[in-house]
């Protein structure tokens, strides 16, 4: 059966193509599919060889694009063939059984028509618009779901794919989505890919996805690791965790706090992803330079999809990070970010700015981005007007708006809404959606909050799962 990911090489040549293909494997590429028809035959024979390599390393498939007799040569998994290439007859006479071959086409007829050649898989494209080929025809979802409907085997869902318009094609029916320089042209192809990878979770039986919390404890449990694994575990996620400091606190504030040694930090966190894994990353309260540091070292050698909540200042106005844990998160832990969730006072504490409205929120976002955070959401709780925050993903900017709640019961809605948003993530949806439904379970967490202690009580993390349990079953 071919699923996951489907990445197919662009122009680069040399250490560059092999550095990008690497990373993408990295990152949960399944398929490396090469195009090699303007290289010379030495060269790509070459290339091809080590692609081999490369593939073996990392369990995947290695499929060469339009020239049979080079997969023959390297020996490659398959061949993928366009309308206009060998027949498929003659590809599987020269490549014999044991080896998969791939066909390109447009409509329901050339997808039955290949099926019935023998293809053990049918690309579709291009499904959305793409600049990558020239004179390209835009098919459309709609012909991918009648396309699944028409063939038996595996389909891969081929043009202009963003993680959103990949999440779609899933949706219709494909079984992989192919890539090429939303990865091969990223400044990052192994985050690049996991975003495309972790896709691929939407349908696995629970627990659905992943996710490792790295954070402080709350011994009252309303926020730190015990919100985080609450969310993750009522959300249908598998939850980990790495404690990195203790608090005696409760709803009036934080009394003490005691520094877990990073030694042991460390030896938490690779216990953790040696053996059981991880799909996404969320970090929180990480107290001291130290730990920042080394954190970010780990995120950054194993490529892991992180969203970084700076907790810098508790609920009730108590420091968190120390001067070293501060500039660590600056010039460390942000480049590594895959999503950053400040909130007003903290956007203000890294960047210098304090927004005063929407408009503002995204200006800082933009300088934040330049510190190297790949996407932010700027959480707009402490503005007078209703809740909205911005999301910025890469250039494109979102507003999302919601009800504000006359109550004082918030505490752990950051640690919360990031936890959701990182579960969301390792369950398959695209960045967009996840923080949409995060954001509509905080929302229904701080609406449900009970009165719990003399301050500011936890939210409804129960309450909110099982109403948004209901509301995608009466969706549904």
């Amino acid at each position: 059966m071919l699923s996951g990911l489907y990445l197919i090489t662009d122009d680069s040549q040399g250490d560059q193509l092999l550095r990008k293909v690497k990373a993408a494997l990295v990152g949960g590429t399944r398929i490396v599919q090469y195009r090699a028809k303007s290289t010379l035959p030495d060269a790509r024979q070459d290339t091809a060889l080590k692609l081999r390599e490369l593939c073996n390393e990392y369990a995947a498939k290695l499929i060469i694009n339009d020239l049979p007799e080079l997969a023959r040569e390297v020996d490659a998994d398959g061949v993928h063939l366009g309308q206009d290439d060998m027949p498929a007859v003659q590809a599987r006479q020269l490549l014999g059984g044991n080896k998969m071959i791939g066909i390109s086409t447009h409509s329901v007829e050339e997808a039955l028509k290949a099926e019935a050649q023998g293809a053990d898989y049918i690309a579709i494209g291009s499904v959305f618009p793409t600049e990558t080929k020239e004179d390209t025809q835009n098919v459309g979802i709609d012909t991918l779901k009648k396309v699944r409907r028409a063939v038996r085997v595996p389909l891969v869902a081929i043009g202009g794919m963003t993680p959103e318009r990949a999440f779609s094609a899933l949706e219709a029916g494909a079984d992989s989505v192919a890539v090429i320089s939303a990865i091969m042209a990223d400044f990052d192809p192994a985050h690049a890919a996991r975003e495309f990878s972790l896709l691929f979770n939407r349908h696995r039986p629970a627990p659905n996805g992943k996710v490792l919390t790295i954070a402080g404890s709350d011994s009252s449990g309303g926020a730190g690791i015990q919100a985080d694994i609450k969310t993750i575990s009522l959300l249908g996620s598998y939850a980990s965790s790495v404690l990195t400091a203790l608090t005696a606190q409760n709803t009036l504030g934080v009394q003490e706090t005691y520094q877990v040694h990073t030694d042991f930090v460390l030896q938490q966190l690779n216990a953790v992803l040696d053996d059981v894994g991880t799909d996404t990353v969320k970090t929180g309260m990480l107290s001291w330079g130290g730990i920042v540091a080394r954190i970010a070292k780990v995120i950054r050698q194993r490529s892991l999809l992180a969203v970084v909540d700076p907790v810098m200042v508790a609920k009730g106005g108590e420091s968190l990070l120390d001067s070293e844990a501060y500039d660590s998160l600056i010039t460390q832990l942000l480049p590594q970010a895959y999503l950053l969730t400040p909130n007003l006072p903290e956007v203000e504490a890294l960047t210098g700015i304090v927004p005063r409205n929407v408009a503002e929120m995204a200006e800082a976002g933009r300088a934040l981005q330049q510190l190297g955070v790949r996407n932010v959401l700027i959480k707009g709780g402490h503005l007078d007007e209703d809740a909205t925050d911005v999301l910025l993903l890469g250039d494109e900017e979102t507003r999302l708006s919601g009800p504000r709640f006359d109550t004082i019961n918030t505490h752990g809605t950051g640690c919360t809404l990031s936890s959701a948003i990182a579960t969301f993530l390792a369950q398959g949806y695209p960045l967009r959606l996840a923080v949409e439904r995060a954001k509509r379970f905080i929302s229904l967490a701080i609406e449900h909050s009970q009165p719990l202690g003399k301050g500011h009580g936890p939210v409804n993390h129960i309450k909110a799962a099982m109403l948004l349990l209901h509301e995608d079953a009466s969706v549904g």
